[in-house]
C-alpha cells in the first residue's frame, strides 16, 4: 500500500481518524467485555457479566441472561474436567469458551445411631411421603425469575462449629448412602437462622421425611438456598426477605442425631457448595 505524501486537511482528516478508530475497536473481540467471577472448581459457581442482549448455554443447556447482561453457571460435585460455555451475542457473533474445572477430594463421614426407618424406609406410607416431598422440592426449585437478588452477596445463615461439609461420602448406620450436598452448622435448637442473601420464600414445609422442617429461599435465576432440620419457620411462601433477616430456627427434625442447620444450594440442576460463596466461618468468642 502506497503512503500518502500530501498533508490531510479539513473533513478528510476527521474521516481518516474515524476510520482508524473503527479499525482499532473492531479488532477487539466483543467477548472481551464478558467477565466471569467465582470458583472454577467442583461445587463452584460463576457470575457472568457483560453479556447484555446475548444468549448463553452451558454444556448445551440454556442459561438465563438478565437485561443487564448478568448470568450464572455452576458445577456439581462430580463435574467433569471441562465445561463449555457458548455465547451468541446480539450482533450475531458466537463465542465458545472451554472452562477447566478443578477436581476436589472428598471426605468420608460415618454417622451411626440414626433410626433405621430414616436410613432404609420400607413402608408404603413413608415412601409416598418421600415422593411427595421430592415433587414439592422440584416445583420450588423450578422457579426461574429474572431477579438478581444473588448480587446482594452471601453471608453465613448461622455461625457455629462446622460438623459436616459439602461432597462428603456418607456412611449411615454402616451403609453407604448419597453424598452430603450441604454444610452443617452445629448449634442448639432455637438458634436463629437468617437469610444469607436477598430472596423470595419458595417453600416452607414443617416436616419433610428426611429433612424435617424445610425452607427454600429463591435468589433469582434458579439459584436457591435450602435450610433443613428446622424447629420453627418464621416466614411464608411468597414473602420477600432481605439479607440478614431472621427466617427460621435451628432444630433436630428429620434424619438427624442432634440439632444443627444443613444449608444447601442449587443452581438449576447443579448442587453447589455454599461455603464457596461466603468468607471463612468466624472464630467463636470464648
Amino acid at each position: 500500500m502506497k503512503s500518502v505524501s500530501k498533508p490531510l486537511r479539513g473533513n478528510s482528516t476527521g474521516r481518516i481518524l474515524t476510520l482508524l478508530l473503527l479499525c482499532v475497536f473492531s479488532s477487539v473481540p466483543v467477548w472481551a467485555k464478558v467477565s466471569l467471577e467465582g470458583d472454577l472448581i467442583q461445587g463452584g459457581m460463576l457470575i457472568g457479566s457483560g453479556a447484555k442482549g446475548a444468549k448463553v448455554w452451558q454444556d448445551g443447556d440454556p442459561v438465563r441472561v438478565s437485561e443487564s447482561g448478568t448470568f450464572l453457571i455452576g458445577f456439581g460435585r462430580d463435574a467433569p474436567a471441562t465445561s463449555q460455555l457458548k455465547i451468541v451475542y446480539a450482533d450475531g457473533n458466537e463465542e465458545l469458551r472451554k472452562l477447566t474445572i478443578k477436581r476436589r477430594d472428598y471426605r468420608i463421614q460415618r454417622i451411626d445411631g440414626l433410626p433405621q426407618r430414616k436410613v432404609t424406609p420400607r413402608s408404603e406410607e413413608d415412601l409416598k411421603r418421600i415422593r411427595d416431598d421430592v415433587v414439592q422440592l422440584k416445583k420450588a426449585r423450578a422457579r426461574n425469575d429474572a431477579r438478581e437478588d444473588f448480587l446482594s452477596g452471601f453471608m453465613w445463615p448461622a455461625q457455629g462449629p462446622i460438623s459436616g461439609v459439602y461432597g462428603s461420602q456418607r456412611i449411615l448406620n454402616g451403609k453407604p448412602r448419597r453424598p452430603h450436598f450441604g454444610v452443617d452448622i452445629a448449634r442448639p435448637t432455637g438458634t436463629p437462622v437468617v437469610a444469607p442473601a436477598d430472596g423470595i420464600i419458595s417453600l416452607a414445609h414443617p416436616d419433610m421425611f428426611f429433612s424435617g422442617g424445610t425452607l427454600l429461599i429463591d435468589h433469582g435465576h434458579q439459584l436457591s438456598s435450602a435450610f433443613l432440620h428446622l424447629s420453627r419457620i418464621l416466614v411464608e411462601v411468597g414473602q420477600k426477605v432481605k439479607k440478614g433477616e431472621t427466617v427460621a430456627e435451628i432444630g433436630a427434625t428429620g434424619r438427624v442425631t442432634g440439632p444443627h442447620l444443613d444449608w444447601r444450594m442449587h443452581l438449576r440442576e447443579h448442587r453447589i457448595d455454599p461455603q464457596l460463596l461466603v468468607p471463612p466461618m468466624p472464630v467463636a468468642k470464648k
